[in-house]
């Protein structure tokens, strides 16, 4: 597959698996040292991203992300996104919301799985 579809297929995943709850998938996405930004804070690991995501994402606050306009540069072995992103809630018995608006900015790397989040850093507007 052609690296760019690659990665935004790994984009795309990212929302699948936080929406759906499969978390051990969603960890797959990660380079094992990866880097995740949230609020300024850092957490590094795959296992302690997948524990850190699961933890703000139990099934009632679970809803629908959207990535959408990536822009993505690869480099050889390793590629930056640059993406936007909303995320709909849902509640039981009440209109689904928009919530939050931000931007993606990730870094990727390329291993002998296919291409991995080695870091994503989060910015809401």
């Amino acid at each position: 597959m052609h690296d760019e579809l690659a990665i935004q297929r790994v984009l795309a995943r990212y929302c699948h698996t936080i929406d759906d709850g499969a978390f051990d998938e969603f960890a797959a996405l990660w380079a094992v040292d990866a880097e995740f930004v949230l609020y300024g804070e850092v957490t590094r690991g795959r296992d302690a991203i997948r524990d850190a995501i699961a933890a703000m994402q139990p099934p009632e606050r679970r809803g629908r992300h959207l990535t959408i306009n990536a822009v993505v540069d690869i480099r050889g072995d390793a590629a930056s996104a640059v993406s936007d992103f909303l995320f709909f809630h849902r509640e039981p018995d009440a209109p689904v919301e928009l919530r939050f608006i931000g931007r993606y900015r990730d870094e990727l790397v390329l291993s002998d799985v296919g291409w991995q989040f080695g870091r994503r850093e989060i910015e809401f507007f």
